[in-house]
């Protein structure tokens, strides 16, 4: 299974950007977790098909209707753990 580890920059800390990465995983069938981190980036691991994982960093891009997302880095890995469901964490 292949692993999408990204960090998002911007606006994201706030204004639902993690609900908003929740529910775009949910509707993708990923698994995985959103957090925010202390520097007001955002960190996203998701699980899945590449095809998913390919359209899912296109909604992180986009961001909710209150984020301004500046930048989104990504490293694709091999998945390492496996998760049940995508979990927003805090």
């Amino acid at each position: 299974m292949t692993e999408l580890y990204a960090v998002i920059t911007g606006k994201v800390q706030g204004v639902r950007y993690r609900d908003y990465v929740q529910v775009s995983a949910g509707k993708l069938g990923l698994t995985g977790f959103v957090r925010n981190n202390r520097d007001g980036s955002v960190t996203v691991v998701a699980h899945g098909m590449p095809d998913d994982l390919k359209l899912f960093v296109e909604y992180l891009h986009e961001g909710s209707l209150l984020s301004k997302v500046e930048g989104v880095a990504v490293e694709w890995r091999t998945a390492q753990t496996t998760f049940d469901d995508f979990a927003t964490l805090q």
